[in-house]
């Protein structure tokens, strides 16, 4: 075999990578000098390469700029960037929750990205990196910066009325750190799990993936109905609920529903896992307590996340266990999960909240989300004429659109998708039929009362109402 000269073969390693689309028009190429290094190559070597590219129009040199991908070229096989569509929902993965490659109007779980203080949290951000110290740059401690974890311990025995010790409190880059923390720590293969029915489905994703057999439970307008979760598993290791507003139905766990659940756990020596995903955000009424702040036999453990009320790029949630529980957990998390979210990420947000910047982000999002919450759900209702009205919930980040038993929900969301709306089917949420149909729709991000109705439009249009 001839091997070809290397200025030869780094000119086609180029050349297929603008082809197949990998490169992109416009898109600005490593310096000579920088490439040559890397490479490990002589000047001479990607100066020829880089002519030749040139020359057949593929790059285009601009001085001081640099070398660019020529913005102006045309490749008839280049792939062209798909649509974008809702997945088939597979065999293996059938919980996979699925999401738009950039932020589309009404997409679900993600706050008002346009009223967060961007220009404070710089400032805070730059302060933090003026005054960092080479112990900075050092692996951030296993369970989480203990200033974190003190300012989280007194926000919880303040605002959600749950007494906990900054020792208590893990500090994780998500629900599903969280989940998959406790799922070590407690849990043992082939262990069945209470979810939610319908539920956030990645849960049941992760525990199924993970060995643990999860048990769908009936919701209905009290929450989470406990009797027949005991009926179906009544030796379940763990149940994972959302009481202050169920996803997705946006209902409470009543408080005998509450009384039941823990005397269960008790009784059965299991676990409780509280998503508290969105606590904070309820507009008929004060938010409501967590279920924790009942638990007398400690069998709670409270899981919280401040992508919700932060914004979801920060990555950083909690867990607060029992005290009992600490040293277990303690070994988990260092054995397994230790230092997942960057010092730096934890100390921002441990000053953001011992600032006060924190409980007054919150209160402002109450209420700017308590006027779009009505605003949408009018708009929407003036779009969708008589037929169908979305009625808004005392608390969340959504409105659920129930539909006809006859509509098909995941053909709705994806004719709305290709008209640039991401809503989700509800059936989706549902572990098994009988599934409801319903449209899920996030408000919190629609800050033009028109959008609303455009969408109330196109499903009357879709549906024939």
């Amino acid at each position: 075999m001839i091997k070809l000269p290397l200025h030869h073969q780094l000119y086609q390693r180029i050349r297929t990578a603008i082809e197949t689309g990998t490169l992109q028009p416009g898109e600005r190429l490593p310096s000579v000098r920088a490439l040559a290094k890397e490479m490990g190559v002589a000047r001479g070597t990607v100066d020829q390469a880089w002519a030749q590219l040139t020359g057949e129009g593929y790059l285009l040199a601009r001085g001081a700029a640099g070398t660019v991908v020529n913005p102006n070229l045309r490749l008839p096989n280049t792939p062209h960037a798909k649509p974008e569509t809702l997945p088939a929902q597979g065999a293996h993965f059938p919980d996979t929750l699925w999401r738009p490659a950039t932020l589309l109007p009404f997409q679900m779980g993600v706050p008002a990205l346009d009223a967060f203080p961007r220009k404070l949290w710089a400032r805070m951000g730059a302060r933090y990196l003026r005054a960092m110290g080479t112990e900075a740059l050092d692996y951030p401690p296993p369970h989480g910066l203990p200033d974190l974890r003190a300012a989280i311990a007194a926000y919880l025995q303040m605002a959600r009325g749950l007494r906990c010790e900054a020792g208590q409190v893990f500090i994780t880059s998500g629900w599903r750190h969280s989940l998959a923390l406790v799922a070590q720590a407690l849990l043992s293969q082939g262990d069945a799990v209470w979810v939610e029915n319908p539920g956030y489905p990645p849960t049941r994703q992760l525990l199924r993936e993970a060995g643990f057999t999860p048990v769908p439970v009936a919701v209905d307008e009290q929450g989470l109905n406990v009797d027949q979760g005991i009926i179906e598993a009544a030796h379940a290791r763990l149940a994972v609920v959302t009481p202050a507003n169920q996803s997705p139905l946006s209902v409470s766990l009543s408080l005998p529903r509450r009384q039941a659940l823990l005397a269960w756990a008790s009784q059965a020596n299991s676990w409780v896992l509280e998503d508290d995903y969105d606590g904070e955000f309820r507009y008929s009424s004060r938010p409501l307590p967590a279920l924790a702040s009942l638990d007398a036999s400690c069998r709670v453990l409270y899981s919280g996340t401040f992508s919700k009320v932060l914004f979801p790029g920060l990555r950083v949630a909690y867990l607060v266990v029992p005290a009992s529980e600490v040293e277990r957990f303690e070994h988990t998390s260092r054995c397994f999960f230790a230092g997942a979210v960057p010092a730096m990420v934890q100390a921002q947000v441990q000053a953001f909240m011992a600032e006060g910047h924190f409980t007054r982000h919150i209160a402002r999002m109450r209420k700017l989300y308590a006027q779009r919450r009505l605003e949408a759900a009018d708009a929407l209702a003036q779009g969708l004429g008589a037929g169908m009205r979305a009625e808004p919930a005392p608390g969340g980040m959504h409105l659920l659109l129930k539909l006809a038993a006859h509509l098909d929900d995941r053909w709705l969301a994806q004719q709305l998708l290709a008209q640039g709306m991401a809503v989700q089917p509800l059936s989706q949420w549902y572990a098994a039929d009988p599934a409801v149909p319903g449209l899920l729709i996030g408000f919190t991000h629609c800050s033009d009362p028109a959008d609303a109705f455009r969408l109330g439009q196109a499903i009357r249009r879709l549906t024939g109402f």
